[in-house]
């Protein structure tokens, strides 16, 4: 495992602002053996794109192996593991289209009827609910906006599911449905109501019984409304930006409310859960054959980075064949992407900043881990 040498941090600023000078990384140990093109990757890709630390968890079968570059908390040297805690992004839409996917399963709902038929109402105002079916929610073809920009919150500042939805049905269409893919978060902030019309439950209740507790993922928690705190051990998150040869990072770890992105977003997870979920999901442990199948039937993207699925990507991979990955990046300040391949592979890497250009590159990591 690489470590962090001769890292020199500069003076700290009130209001938990930190200017860093530029960190020199020494991949002793991997510079030495099979996974040198990894590390190197995982190198350029902190060092140029993410926050003050990055890792990633990877193996093929039974063998796993992590790779580490920088800090999981400014002035400290200490590597990520794959056991922190960090916010997981959207990666929590994979969880809550298993649970979607386990209703069709069960009969209750089907993936190509119109949300209307269980939420009646709800899709309405711009968009048009009788029109709009489960499967393009699920596979971001439905045009709902990206968000609901007006939403109001409550007086504690968590949100509500439905008044997240009802804001998006003033925001304009971004396509036709079945169109096209058009990424929204609110198209899984209606899955979220939907869950919680059928099951009867909260949608962080339903997605940790019917996912979370049955794969013993210890790690990994739907938090309640106002929960946003990590569980220690966690990888402090930060934004700022790069001065060279400086770094100005803020500590944003509790600065989100996780409820504002709720099915689409709130969760928190590893390294070592995220592979184990995202395994358990390919390997048919979670849905049937039938509805994985569901899952990985794709459509092209403009622009996106492989082909869309039910929140799965299809990524080609550089050694031939191709991954299916989720990535999700969130204010609290980190970004992470996590890829299984068919043959067994797998690989999850975090970053502890929000940034497009992280969650973007963090596929080039991906790629080097499962080819290397």
């Amino acid at each position: 495992m690489a470590t962090v040498t001769n890292r020199r941090w500069l003076a700290g600023l009130a209001g938990g602002v930190a200017l860093a000078a530029t960190a020199t990384v020494t991949p002793a140990a991997a510079a030495q053996d099979e996974r040198a093109a990894t590390q190197v990757a995982l190198n350029q890709y902190r060092s140029t794109v993410g926050g003050p630390g990055a890792a990633v968890h990877a193996g093929n079968g039974d063998e796993t192996w992590t790779l580490t570059s920088g800090t999981a908390k400014l002035f400290q040297n200490r590597p990520i593991t794959p056991t922190d805690h960090f916010r997981n992004g959207s990666q929590t839409k994979t969880f809550t289209a298993a649970v979607v996917l386990q209703l069709v399963d069960e009969g209750l709902v089907g993936l190509d009827t119109p949300i209307e038929r269980y939420l009646p109402g709800v899709v309405s105002g711009n968009y048009d609910g009788n029109v709009i079916t489960v499967r393009q929610l699920l596979q971001h073809t439905s045009g709902l906006a990206r968000i609901g920009v007006g939403a109001k919150a409550n007086p504690d500042g968590t949100y509500e599911l439905a008044e997240l939805v009802r804001a998006t049905m003033d925001e304009p269409p971004l396509g036709a449905p079945g169109e096209g893919v058009d990424y929204s978060n609110a198209g899984y902030h209606v899955l979220g109501m939907l869950i919680e019309e059928i099951t009867g439950q909260y949608v962080g209740d339903a997605v940790t019984e019917r996912i979370i507790e049955p794969l013993g993922l210890e790690g990994t928690s739907f938090p309640a409304p106002g929960e946003r705190a990590l569980a220690a051990p966690f990888v402090s998150g930060y934004q700022g930006g790069r001065i060279p040869p400086f770094f100005l990072w803020v500590d944003t770890t509790t600065s989100f409310e996780p409820s504002v992105y709720s099915a689409a977003g709130a969760m928190q997870s590893t390294l070592e859960d995220s592979v184990t979920f995202f395994r358990a999901l390919l390997k048919g442990e979670i849905v049937s054959d039938a509805a994985l199948a569901e899952m990985r039937r794709t459509v092209p993207q403009n622009g996106g980075i492989g082909e869309m699925g039910l929140g799965l990507n299809e990524v080609p991979l550089s050694c031939g064949g191709t991954f299916w990955a989720k990535n999700g990046g969130v204010e609290s300040g980190h970004t992470s992407t996590t890829a299984v391949t068919d043959d067994g592979r797998f690989a999850s890497v975090v970053t502890n900043t929000f940034a497009q250009p992280a969650a973007v590159q963090s596929f080039e990591v991906l790629d080097a881990a499962l080819c290397d």
